[in-house]
């Protein structure tokens, strides 16, 4: 396999050679066989394996930080088998498995983001904020009145409750096809609504029920180990297969409707089907940790920015959904140590801010 770089930096031409096209910013050309080549943006690459590592860098931090403190080599060592019997207890059995769900449920929610904001052409378009989140909690508080609050019961309510708020708000913003601004418009309206349906829950289950309901809806971590991690991070990889078969189909859609379909998309059926895996991803992160506000958000505009990309790239914004969470995660345990505050107050609350300046910096435009 042998790469070849370009490093033309005006805008694409046809290149001297036959076949060979200038992209306009450094990419590299890999040919594993003469009829076969793959390229590769050489910025997001590199992006991406450095939110990668930051990623696994607070991972390993947040496994040695807390009571029973430990260095990073005692960490490597404990991963690995080795070291003593109570690293490897505290590392392995009881740390390990948050550090993994941090990582996995990030990578859902920047994946979920990038999709909803690809296809709405809008960075409002994000799951949280469409309302997928609240339609979650809403299968969640119903399924905690009927069946009790067992984890693959609340986890069943999440997804029914996510998909049955997808439907509708599919449903009521189709009209001769799908706007993406209709379809934020629509979302927020549903959202507010259920949100209002769930406060009248919270008054009518019992008191023990309703603390447990709204622990949930914090969007948490706490309490979570390895009976979590096998379904999610099957689920996720699944769904991520999913996202890998459908190829340059969500890049085409972010063109346009006209040029998708100029180009050979059937678009309604194509974005359909993103919209499925979307809110199959946010569903998956809301069964498995409660309505985690937004990382779907803000990942995919924070990564966009650093790889300078023209549309929503899925592969950055996965690594930065999960850089985020990572450190949302570790800043929850730490701030206010011993007491381990909800991620989603972490990720609310430096959210927020983001948001302001989102929709400051769209006002200005």
């Amino acid at each position: 396999m042998k790469p070849v770089q370009s490093e033309r930096p005006v805008t694409a031409v046809q290149d001297d050679r036959p076949g060979e096209v200038d992209f306009g910013r450094r990419v590299l050309v890999l040919r594993p066989a003469p009829a076969v080549s793959a390229r590769i943006s050489v910025r997001p690459l590199l992006v991406t394996v450095i939110l990668v590592l930051a990623a696994l860098a607070i991972g390993v931090l947040a496994l040695g930080t807390g009571e029973f403190s430990l260095g990073p080599a005692q960490v490597i060592e404990a991963l690995s088998g080795e070291g003593t019997r109570a690293a490897r207890l505290v590392v392995v059995e009881w740390r390990l498995p948050r550090v993994l769900l941090a990582l996995i449920i990030g990578v859902a929610l920047g994946l979920a983001g990038a999709v909803f904001q690809a296809l709405t052409r809008n960075p409002l378009g994000s799951p949280d904020i469409i309302g997928f989140n609240v339609g979650a909690y809403t299968g969640v508080l119903i399924v905690t009145v009927v069946a009790g609050n067992g984890y693959y019961a609340v986890a069943g309510g999440a997804l029914a409750g996510g998909l049955a708020t997808a439907v509708l708000v599919y449903l009521f913003a189709f009209q001769r096809g799908v706007q993406g601004f209709r379809l934020i418009i629509v979302g927020i309206a549903i959202s507010a609504m259920l949100a209002s349906a769930n406060e009248w829950f919270l008054t009518k289950v019992d008191l023990q029920a309703a603390y447990s309901a709204s622990m949930w809806g914090q969007g948490s971590l706490n309490g979570l180990g390895w009976a979590q991690v096998t379904p999610a991070s099957v689920a996720v990889g699944a769904l991520c297969v999913a996202l890998i078969l459908y190829g340059p189909r969500l890049a085409l859609l972010e063109m346009g409707e006209d040029a998708a379909a100029a180009l050979g998309v059937r678009v309604e059926r194509v974005r359909l089907s993103y919209l499925i895996i979307g809110v199959a991803l946010t569903a998956v992160a809301t069964a498995t940790a409660g309505p985690i506000s937004f990382v779907a958000l803000a990942a995919p505009q924070l990564a966009q920015r650093l790889t300078r990309t023209p549309g929503i790239a899925l592969v950055p914004s996965a690594a930065m959904g999960a850089f985020l969470l990572m450190l949302s995660d570790w800043i929850a345990q730490r701030a206010f140590a011993p007491t381990q505050l909800p991620v989603g107050v972490v990720t609310v609350s430096v959210g927020g801010l983001y948001f302001v300046w989102l929709l400051m910096r769209q006002a200005r435009r």
